[in-house]
């Protein structure tokens, strides 16, 4: 497998903290509110892994992956990447369950990252259908079974993983904070953390909350624009 060492996410300030970039080997679990650009940050890897000349793996669980929006993000290039990135629809959690247990089935050596885009999505509506705490119980434990087959086809193959999650409110939290949908699984298996949180301007605030490089967070702020995501020097 001939892989990237680093991916880089676009932004100075985290591929810095992050020692250059997302490590091989590791899951990166990107969460957020909506309209906080994690889609956009995950289609910005991919352009950037698509460049080195390398496939990615982009399995887009919420139906928004935006070919108009990579076309953006890349300019000129586009032509040159497009056929680099290998796309594939879930339609619901059976169907994410599949893509899953055939996962290391569609990656050969040209491929450099995974992109799961919304992790937790038909999850959410496959959990919401559950009739009983047994059932409900069965669809944490399959979602815990993906994600260590992510985590094992990260070491094995020596690639990047990306995951991006929906968010709950915590309701014990009186500043009204979030966390990603089934958060105990998620942020057990995840070896680098990055929440996205909107600020009363169109700034983001980017919190790198796990590293797996270092132990201390970071914080730094972020823009979406036409091109992609980039960072500002704003402060709150």
């Amino acid at each position: 497998m001939i892989n990237l060492k680093k991916t880089s996410t676009g932004i100075a300030h985290i591929d810095t903290n992050l020692d250059g970039g997302i490590c091989s080997e590791t899951i990166t679990l990107i969460y957020g509110e909506p309209e906080t650009g994690k889609s956009t940050l995950a289609t910005q890897c991919a352009f950037n892994c698509a460049i080195q000349g390398l496939k990615t793996l982009y399995v887009d669980c919420d139906n928004t992956f935006s070919p108009i929006r990579l076309a953006q993000i890349a300019d000129k290039k586009f032509d040159d990447i497009a056929d680099k990135i290998f796309l594939i629809k879930p339609l619901n959690f059976k169907e994410q369950t599949a893509v899953m247990d055939r996962i290391t089935d569609y990656i050969t050596p040209q491929f450099g990252l995974i992109v799961i885009d919304t992790i937790n999505s038909l999850y959410g509506a496959k959990f919401a259908e559950a009739s009983s705490k047994t059932k409900a119980f069965n669809v944490n434990r399959e979602l815990n079974r993906q994600m260590a087959i992510l985590a094992q086809t990260a070491k094995i193959q020596k690639i990047p993983i990306i995951i991006t999650s929906q968010v709950r409110n915590v309701f014990s939290d009186p500043a009204g904070s979030v966390k990603p949908a089934a958060n105990r699984v998620l942020t057990f298996w995840a070896d680098n953390i990055i929440s996205l949180k909107p600020t009363e301007t169109k700034i983001i605030k980017a919190i790198i909350e796990k590293n797996s490089e270092k132990t201390t967070q970071l914080t730094c702020y972020i823009q979406i624009g036409e091109r992609g995501i980039f960072a500002t020097e704003f402060y709150e």
